[in-house]
């Protein structure tokens, strides 16, 4: 399957008492999709420009992550406040029940978002989330993987075109610094709701999903077993899941084809 880049245009949007600016990027048209981002920060893709061909994405940048604007994330103390502050830029944006996508640290954010607030969503989709936790399986720490690791840590096959484009650095020596600077931070601002342990009780409250929901794996994940699967599914009433072979964290990258063939049948 092959898409091309949409028109990518970007509103400000004044959230939590006015304390912070969330910037958002919005693309496609039609009925709303809500995508959220990973850990490393949001970077616009061949999957969100597949999306924007059937809806209006809107992609906002997690408190701190924006550029000229790091320290945003002070204002947000907790999880519950995060998800709030989430909620309230979907009523500020003028959603009315968006799909709701998200990806790890995104995918966990969805799924408490649609928890928390069950009528938000028409349709949740979370790609290999974080949130859960046994000792069975733990969840490798992402936040302290060297920048020169992570393609292996994230991706099944790490010498592949895709893995490689995703987490390139720029040649230049101080373009390369800088990048390697907001992925840290970006990890830090993320971080702030997952570490040590990426789990916040998520689990207790899966079961108030409502919206229909699809859970996507990568089988070779590396960083959260595919185990995880179903448990999410266990816990999500009504949940269905798609396990995509020969693939590691980022479905939706290393695997793009399978897993927007399983996002289409689910959304039909």
């Amino acid at each position: 399957m092959t898409t091309t880049q949409p028109s990518i245009s970007e509103q400000a949007v004044q959230v939590w008492d006015g304390r912070i600016t969330m910037r958002v990027k919005v693309a496609g048209a039609g009925s709303p999709l809500l995508y959220l981002h990973p850990a490393a920060g949001l970077a616009w893709d061949p999957f969100l420009s597949h999306l924007a061909e059937r809806y209006t994405v809107y992609a906002p940048e997690f408190p701190g992550t924006s550029v000229g604007d790091p320290y945003a994330i002070h204002q947000v103390d907790d999880l519950a406040d995060l998800v709030l502050l989430y909620e309230e830029l979907v009523r500020k944006l003028g959603l009315v029940k968006p799909v709701v996508v998200g990806q790890s640290f995104g995918g966990m954010l969805a799924c408490e978002l649609a928890a928390y607030f069950p009528g938000l969503p028409s349709a949740l989709i979370a790609l290999d989330p974080i949130g859960l936790w046994t000792d069975d399986h733990p969840v490798a720490n992402w936040i302290a993987t060297p920048a020169d690791q992570l393609q292996a840590l994230l991706f099944y096959n790490p010498d592949s075109p895709a893995a490689q484009a995703m987490l390139a650095l720029p040649e230049d020596p101080e373009r390369q610094r800088a990048a390697i600077a907001g992925l840290v931070w970006a990890f830090g601002c993320t971080g702030k709701f997952t570490w040590p342990i990426p789990d916040r009780g998520l689990r207790g409250r899966l079961h108030r999903i409502s919206a229909r929901t699809l859970i996507v794996w990568g089988r070779q994940d590396r960083l959260a077993n595919v185990a995880y699967a179903g448990q999410f599914a266990d816990a999500i009433p009504g949940s269905k899941v798609a396990i995509v072979d020969d693939c590691g964290h980022i479905p939706q990258v290393e695997k793009y084809d399978e897993t927007v063939q399983a996002v289409d049948e689910f959304l039909g």
